[in-house]
């Protein structure tokens, strides 16, 4: 494997949660790779859910956007990226917004995306494999 990994947002926000520490303790060690990539969609589900369910303000959300872009390469969300989105929404049934996280791993060369919304193990394309890191916990 290239450990080039792709990080939906549900691992970014455990890795700042500390309601459930096992999972904290995971989340940190998905993005502790040789090259993590998030994409722009995930940054801003992150800046929406530490709004809305952690109540941090702008100021504290400023500085964990600035943490996660020194220890992740980021993937922008493109015209090209909605459209190949659009394309595996229809093949694999996944949602939208889920599609578009697919979509964005795939772009950047990831082999390995790690979610626990996806079906883990799952193969998109021969290429990459969705991983629930939270499986047996």
């Amino acid at each position: 494997m290239s450990d080039k990994v792709f990080l939906d947002t549900n691992i970014i926000i455990y890795g700042y949660s500390q309601d459930e520490p096992d999972k904290q303790q995971r989340a940190r060690e998905c993005s502790q790779t040789n090259e993590s990539w998030i994409s722009t969609q995930v940054l801003n589900e992150t800046v929406n859910t530490l709004k809305r369910k952690f109540s941090l303000n702008y100021r504290q959300i400023g500085a964990v956007v600035d943490e996660l872009s020194q220890q992740s390469q980021i993937a922008i969300v493109s015209l090209n990226t909605i459209h190949k989105a659009l394309e595996i929404a229809q093949r694999y049934q996944y949602s939208y917004f889920d599609s578009l996280i697919v979509a964005s791993a795939l772009e950047v060369g990831c082999d390995r995306l790690y979610s626990e919304d996806l079906q883990d193990g799952q193969e998109i394309g021969n290429v990459l494999t969705i991983i629930n890191p939270f499986r047996d916990i």
